[in-house]
């Protein structure tokens, strides 16, 4: 996947590291970036093309493959986090807002998406998940979940659409200088850092990328005698 000329599907596009990916495709010579936000009007960078789109929208999403028929690689940066514990009350309604939007919105837009890639060529998805796709704590106990499914999604797409030869990718981060990480008492990377660091992967033919030492460690220690997402043994 080359970013020189590439026309780029960017949700979540208005803040964050949605926005940091459109900073560096235009800066990488991408041909085009539709930048995708639930208020367009929240798009302002030059040389961005604002499309509508609320990842939640099957509606939205589909008339967005269809006006943006150029695409060749689409990120699925949209996410939400609404920090809550599995046994906090209003967790259910946390759980299910955080899995629509992080879940199903990747999928209903990767599968729009996927014939438009096959025509144009394969192209590329890249899915943000998380350094949270493999452990859980209890402020973020249904955040992570939601990117847990997500991770497993991510490595479904791959296989089902590496005959048409679309390039998936799973982006694993720890906590950004982002609005949604605000809270959290943590080291944080710089979302223009990570964006950067994975569309080189992107371009080198990665699948996974690891984008800071948090989840690089996280990754090494799935496979540890006693898995990391079991947490810290009992005294």
């Amino acid at each position: 996947m080359r970013i020189e000329n590439s026309v780029a599907f960017v949700t979540g596009a208005n803040r964050g590291l949605g926005l940091a990916f459109a900073k560096a495709l235009l800066k990488g010579g991408a041909g085009k970036v539709y930048a995708a936000a639930r208020d367009p009007d929240a798009i302002t960078l030059p040389g961005l093309i604002p499309v509508r789109l609320d990842v939640t929208n099957r509606q939205e999403i589909e008339a967005a493959a269809i006006a943006c028929g150029d695409v060749d690689l689409v990120i699925n940066n949209a996410g939400i986090s609404r920090g809550s514990p599995l046994l906090a009350p209003g967790a259910i309604e946390a759980a299910r807002a955080e899995m629509e939007t992080n879940f199903f919105g990747p999928l209903l837009v990767s599968r729009a998406f996927a014939p438009v890639l096959a025509r144009n060529g394969g192209g590329a998805i890249l899915n943000v998940l998380s350094a949270l796709s493999w452990i859980s704590f209890p402020a973020f106990a249904t955040y992570s979940a939601s990117k847990s499914a997500a991770w497993s999604l991510t490595n479904g797409l791959r296989n089902e659409l590496r005959e048409q030869g679309t390039q998936v990718v799973g982006l694993h981060v720890g906590f950004m200088e982002t609005e949604m990480a605000a809270g959290a008492n943590a080291p944080k990377s710089r979302p223009e850092d990570v964006a950067n660091f994975t569309l080189a992967a992107l371009v080198a033919g990665e699948e996974e990328v690891l984008a800071d030492e948090v989840s690089r460690g996280l990754r090494q220690g799935l496979s540890a005698p006693r898995g990391v997402y079991l947490g810290a043994p009992k005294r």
